[in-house]
Order: C-alpha cells, then structure tokens, then sequence
C-alpha cells in the first residue's frame, strides 16, 4: 500500500532521515520507535506530505506524492504531536467546524459525529471546551480530527505523549479498535506501547532503520549475549570466577554484589546460542556452593532497543 524508497531529508548539512526504505502493508498497525531526535516526527510529516523529501520517493497505492500530493493527503488522517486545537471552542463546534473543511455533507455530518464520539468515547465532553480538557481527552479528539473524512490511512505522531497509566491504556485500546479497518502508522519512544499495539515495529536511530520486523522477530534476531544471574552462598568471588569461567561458552563471570549474611550475586555472560544453565548446574552442584538463585535473563525489547540505538553513536 505505501512504498517508500531511500526516502532522505536534510535541514541544510545536517541528515534527519538517511536513505530509509520500507514497505507499510494495508491494514498493518506500524510503530515507529526510536529515541528522541531519530528522525521519527520528519519521517511521518514526509509521509503526509507536509515536508518536502530531500531525495527518495514516496508511493501509496498508484499515487507519487510529488506528482499527486493532494490525492495522497485525501487518504490520510493525520494527528501532530501538538494538536492544533481552538481551546475556546466546544468539542461539538470544533467537530462540525473540521467536518466542513473536509468536505462532509451536511446530511452526512451529524452521522459522523456521532459515529467519531462513540469510537474515541467523546459523547459526555462534547458540550465542554477544549480547554477545560485533560491532555487523554485532547488526544481523543485529536483522533477524531484525523479520523473525519474516514482516511486509509492514519499517520499518528507520539498519541500517548504524556498521558498517564489509564490514559495510555485508553488511547490504546482505540487505535487497536481503528487497526481493524485502517492502516496505521505512529511513532513513539515508549517501548511497552510498541509491544503492546504494533504488529510490525521499525527501529530508527540517527535517520537509519537499525531493525524491522515484529517483537519475536526483534528478539530472535538480536545479537546479544546471554546474561545468567547467580545468587550464591557458601563461597567466595574469585573462586566462582575461576570455575564457572572454565566451563565452555561462558564469555565472562562478573560479580555484583555480596550481602551481609554471605549471599554472592554474580552475572554469567554467553555469546553461545546453547542454552549453558544444565552445563552451570552441573557445575555448581559439584561444590559445595548453595544456589538461593538461578536465572536467565530473556531478551527484552527494551535491551534490544537499547542496544541497537547505541550501535552507531
């Protein structure tokens, strides 16, 4: 549906987004995630035709977006990381006002209103002002701004910047419910919402794709050393350095910490694929060590993110 090739962006010398491809498919929900300043908000403003690339193209469906602009904007919904609201007016008047600028007949406004209230739940503030809203609500009729004209598309700059815990869980909910009639695209720093709403996740660092695919594809792929954590008693740091650093495909054994009542806490590192847990067990119950904990940490998106974020600093 939306094809984008060596799509690149410079402010003056400086390279915002650096040659990135990528192929969006209809009806997929697509998280972009990177760290602040990778280049998330001008990728998305490319997208909806409010920046000029650089260089690289930009398809969706048969259109280009230099050749045809206007029939790209057409099908896409857009919703900034600053709403541009009225604060003083009504939720309903501003409504009925962004229903006119896109073009809805007027026998076909008070439908869509009500239908847009319903999905962004908006029916009990839609006398009130936009001022007088949380930051959660802004963003729920910041949704329904971008979701008037019913787009293919609908392109979503950080939506949960800022809101707390429910918030989130709100907003989320709305943008699944949406994913199951709309291609989406949002950017966000926040790796649990990712997770949680993405089918397909983009990693962009420094204006370049460091990683795309779905979070067990992330986690598969990634290169990362297996990390074991040992709580140990009945021993001393160098001699469980020595022994457990013999044992093959053990990289590194750091110690952490020891407590008071004599419980060592070390980390084990692997760059070894084979699972070494039963080769440590069978180690360590060759001594007389005591084993009060014994753990493999899992790969998380948060440590890949980390990781591939600080590849290329």
């Amino acid at each position: 549906m939306i094809h984008v090739e060596n799509l690149t962006k410079y402010y003056d010398s400086f390279c915002a987004v650096d040659q990135i491809s990528i192929e969006i498919n209809k009806g997929e929900i697509l998280g972009l995630l990177g760290p602040n300043g990778a280049g998330k908000t001008t990728t998305l403003k490319m997208l909806t035709g409010y920046f000029k690339p650089s260089a690289g193209t930009i398809r969706v469906n048969d259109y280009n977006i230099e050749d045809n602009p206007l029939e790209i904007k057409q099908m896409i919904g857009y919703l900034p990381e600053s709403s541009p609201f009225y604060k003083d007016m009504l939720v309903y008047d501003y409504l009925e006002y962004v229903s006119k600028i896109k073009g809805i007949k007027s026998s076909d406004r008070y439908p869509r209103l009500r239908y847009l209230a319903d999905l962004c739940g908006l029916n009990h503030i839609m006398h009130k002002a936009i001022g007088e809203l949380s930051k959660g609500l802004n963003q729920r009729v910041g949704l329904a701004h971008a979701m008037m004209n019913d787009p293919e598309i609908l392109i979503l700059d950080e939506p949960t910047q800022g809101l707390d815990p429910n918030q989130i869980v709100e907003i989320r909910h709305i943008i699944k419910k949406i994913g199951q009639e709309k291609t989406i695209i949002f950017s966000t720093h926040i790796l649990s919402e990712a997770e949680a709403t993405c089918d397909r996740i983009i990693i962009i660092n420094q204006g370049k794709i460091v990683a795309d695919g779905n979070t067990a594809d992330l986690k598969q792929s990634a290169d990362q050393k297996t990390i074991i954590r040992l709580s140990l008693m009945n021993t001393e740091t160098d001699s469980v350095q020595n022994v457990l650093s013999a044992i093959e495909g053990i990289e590194k054994v750091e110690p952490i910490s020891q407590t008071d009542d004599g419980v060592l806490k070390i980390k084990a590192y692997s760059s070894s694929t084979v699972d070494l847990r039963e080769k440590i067990y069978t180690t360590i119950k060759a001594t007389d060590w005591v084993i009060i904990e014994f753990l493999q940490e899992a790969k998380t998106l948060e440590s890949i993110f980390r990781d591939l974020t600080r590849q290329i600093n």
